[in-house]
C-alpha cells in the first residue's frame, strides 16, 4: 500500500511537468508518459521513478533555456521566368532548339545580430533570348558574409558598391537587362568620428558565370560637415564633400601596343542644400587606358556632372547637365557591350517607362557627350477631390567639339583632339515631355502624356541607312484607372507614335481588369499599321499585330503570371544601360516569392 501510494505520487508529479514539456517537446512527453504507464502496470523501485523525476527538472531547464535563445532569421526570395518560343518568320522570331528558355534565381539571406550571411542562386537551362548565351548552367556565383560593429563593417564575398555619382565605380544588379557586375572580394567601412566615413576594397569582377582578369581596387571617404563639426550640427546650410580613388589591374599581354597595367581614376564630389534648396556636382578624372571600347586611344579621361533642384509643397524643380570624355572604365580592356564594366556614365535623358515612348530610348555615350535636363512639377489643384498634377520636362545630348588625328602623325596616339569645351553640333537625342495627372473624385485617375524626340539613328544605333539618320517622333499616350470597388478596377492604356521615318506609325490599346486583391487579367495590342516597307515580292505585308494575352495571380508575397503573345524586336533601356531585345511568339510563365 504504500510503495502504490508512493508510485502514485511520484507518477501525479511526472504528469505535471509534462504538462510544462507540451509546448515543448513532443516527443520526450510521449516518452515519459510511457514511462509512467509502464510504473503504474508494474512494480518499480522507487529510486528509478526519483531519477528519472530529476531527469526530466534538468530536461525541462535545458529546453527551457535552449527557447531563450535567438537563433537568428532567415530570409529570402525566389524568381523564375520561363519561355516556350513558338518560331515565327514574319516577325523575326527564331526557333528554340530547346523549345522552352528557363532563367531563374532564389536569395537565402541570414541574419543574427551583427551578423549577415547570404548566397544567390542561379539556373540558366538554357538563357532566354535576348539575354547574353555566357549566362549558362547553374551555380551560386554571389555568396557573402557581413559582420557589422558599432563603427567597422565587413564584408567578405560578394558585394555591390557606388562611390558618389558612379563615375569612376559602380557596381549593381539589373535582371531585365541582364546586367550584374558584382565584386567578388573584401570591402571595409569604417566610421572614424561621426560623420566621417571611409570604404575600401578589393575583387574581381563577376563576368556571366565566372570572374574577369583585371583585379579592383577602390577607396571612398566622405564627410558629413554637420555631424562631424559641433559648430555647424545646428545649420540649415547642410553640406557634405567626398572623394574617391579606383584602379584596375591587369596584365599586358599585347603584342604590338604597350598597355597601361594599372589603371587609376579619382573623383572629387561634393553636396550642398538648405531648406528647399539643393545643389551637388562630382568630377571624374581617368588616366590614359587604351582599351577595345575607345578604340586604343591614349587619351586621359574625364567627367564632370551639376545638379541642382529646388522644391517645396505642390512645385518641384530640377536641373542637370553633364559631360563625358574617354571614361570607358572595365576590369577588361576587351571586354564589350555590358560586360565588365567599373563604373557608370549617369542617364540625364527622360528615362520614359511606357511602350512606345521608349521605343527610341538614349542609351549613355561613355565615349564622349554632353547631356541635360530640365523639369518642372507643379500640383495645381492640390486641396479640391479633383488634384491636377503637370510635369515637364526637356532634355537631350549632343556628341562634343573634336578633331579625329591622323594615326601617323599622331605620336601620342590620343585618337582626337578636344577644340573646344562647347557643345558639339551632332545632335544625338532630344526630349520634350509634358505629363498631365487628374484625379476624378475616388473613383477616376486619368494621366494624358506627350512626347516629341529626335534619335540619331546612325550615330546611336550604327544604321548605315543614310535616310534614317534621325527619326522625329510624336508620341501621345492616355492610361486611365476606373476604381469599381475597393479591389476591383479597370484601366485603360492609349498610346499613339507618328513618325515619317523608320518603320512608320504604331497604335497601343491595352485593357486590364483587376478582379480583387488576387487576380488579374489584361490583353493588350501593338500595330504597325504605317509601316510601308515592303517584303522581296513587292508585297505590303509588314503591318504586323504584336498581341499579348496574360493573367496573373497575387496572395500574400506570391505572384504568378501566364502570359502568351508577339515581341516585336527593340532595345530594353534602364538608366542609359540597354541591350537587344529579339522579336518573339510565345508563352511566358514568371513566378516570384519571398519569405
Amino acid at each position: 500500500m504504500k510503495k502504490n501510494y508512493y508510485r502514485t505520487s511520484i507518477i501525479v508529479l511526472l504528469i505535471l511537468r509534462l504538462n510544462e514539456f507540451t509546448k515543448k517537446s513532443k516527443l520526450i512527453r510521449s516518452a515519459l508518459l510511457n514511462l509512467t504507464s509502464f510504473a503504474n502496470r508494474k512494480p518499480i523501485k522507487i529510486q528509478y521513478i526519483s531519477v528519472l523525476v530529476i531527469i526530466s527538472n534538468i530536461l525541462n531547464a535545458q529546453l527551457s533555456e535552449l527557447g531563450n535563445l535567438n537563433l537568428g532569421e532567415v530570409h529570402g526570395n525566389f524568381q523564375t521566368d520561363a519561355q516556350y518560343y513558338v518560331a515565327d518568320s514574319s516577325i523575326g522570331a527564331k526557333p528554340a532548339p530547346e523549345k522552352m528558355l528557363m532563367n531563374g534565381f532564389a536569395n537565402i539571406i541570414y541574419t543574427k545580430g551583427k551578423f549577415t550571411a547570404g548566397i544567390r542562386y542561379e539556373s540558366y537551362l538554357n538563357v532566354r533570348q535576348g539575354f547574353d548565351s555566357r549566362y549558362q548552367g547553374t551555380g551560386i556565383p554571389y555568396r557573402y558574409a557581413t559582420y557589422k560593429s558599432d563603427q567597422l563593417e565587413v564584408t567578405v564575398g560578394s558585394f555591390y558598391q557606388q562611390f558618389g555619382n558612379g563615375f569612376i565605380l559602380r557596381s549593381y544588379e539589373d535582371r531585365g537587362l541582364g546586367f550584374d557586375n558584382a565584386l567578388d572580394g573584401i570591402r571595409l567601412k569604417y566610421e572614424v568620428f561621426k560623420g566621417i566615413y571611409l570604404t575600401g576594397l578589393t575583387g574581381k569582377q563577376r563576368s556571366f558565370m565566372t570572374q574577369g582578369p583585371g583585379i579592383v581596387r577602390g577607396f571612398d571617404g566622405e564627410i558629413q560637415l554637420n555631424d562631424a563639426i559641433k559648430y555647424m550640427s545646428e545649420k540649415k546650410l547642410i553640406i557634405t564633400i567626398g572623394g574617391s580613388f579606383v584602379s584596375r589591374y591587369q596584365k599586358d599581354e599585347n603584342q604590338t601596343l604597350v598597355l597601361p597595367e594599372n589603371v587609376g581614376a579619382s573623383a572629387a564630389r561634393f553636396k550642398i542644400s538648405r531648406n528647399n534648396f539643393a545643389i551637388n556636382g562630382e568630377y571624374a578624372y581617368k588616366i590614359n587606358d587604351p582599351n577595345a571600347a575607345n578604340g586604343y586611344v591614349y587619351k586621359p579621361g574625364e567627367a564632370i556632372l551639376l545638379a541642382a533642384n529646388y522644391a517645396k509643397k505642390g512645385l518641384a524643380i530640377s536641373a542637370s547637365a553633364s559631360r563625358t570624355d574617354n571614361m570607358n572604365f572595365r576590369s577588361d580592356r576587351e571586354a564589350s557591350v555590358n560586360n565588365l564594366l567599373i563604373n557608370y556614365t549617369p542617364a540625364l535623358c527622360k528615362q520614359h517607362t511606357y511602350s512606345l515612348m521608349s521605343f527610341y530610348p538614349y542609351s549613355s555615350q561613355p565615349n564622349g557627350e554632353y547631356q541635360f535636363s530640365g523639369e518642372v512639377s507643379s500640383k495645381i489643384l492640390k486641396k479640391s477631390n479633383h488634384k491636377l498634377d503637370i510635369t515637364l520636362n526637356y532634355s537631350g545630348s549632343n556628341n562634343l567639339d573634336t578633331t579625329h588625328l591622323n594615326h601617323i602623325t599622331d605620336s601620342t596616339l590620343q585618337g582626337y583632339q578636344i577644340n573646344s569645351y562647347n557643345i558639339g553640333k551632332t545632335l544625338l537625342y532630344r526630349d520634350f515631355y509634358i505629363e498631365v495627372n487628374q484625379k476624378f473624385g475616388k473613383k477616376i485617375k486619368l494621366s494624358v502624356m506627350y512626347s516629341h524626340q529626335q534619335y540619331n539613328n546612325k550615330y546611336l544605333k550604327g544604321a548605315s541607312d543614310a535616310g534614317s539618320v534621325t527619326i522625329y517622333s510624336h508620341i501621345a499616350v492616355a492610361d486611365i484607372t476606373y476604381k469599381i470597388k475597393s479591389e476591383k478596377a479597370i484601366r485603360i492604356e492609349l498610346q499613339h507614335l507618328s513618325t515619317k521615318q523608320d518603320k512608320q506609325n504604331w497604335a497601343y490599346a491595352l485593357a486590364e481588369y483587376t478582379i480583387n486583391s488576387n487576380w488579374f487579367v489584361a490583353v493588350l495590342d501593338q500595330y504597325n499599321y504605317g509601316n510601308k516597307h515592303a517584303d522581296a515580292n513587292g508585297s505590303y505585308d509588314k503591318r504586323f499585330h504584336y498581341y499579348n494575352l496574360s493573367a496573373g495571380y497575387n496572395k500574400n508575397a506570391n505572384r504568378i503570371t501566364l502570359s502568351y503573345g508577339k515581341q516585336r524586336a527593340g532595345i530594353f533601356c534602364v538608366g542609359g544601360i540597354c541591350r537587344q531585345v529579339p522579336a518573339s511568339n510565345g508563352i511566358t510563365l514568371s513566378i516570384t516569392s519571398s519569405f
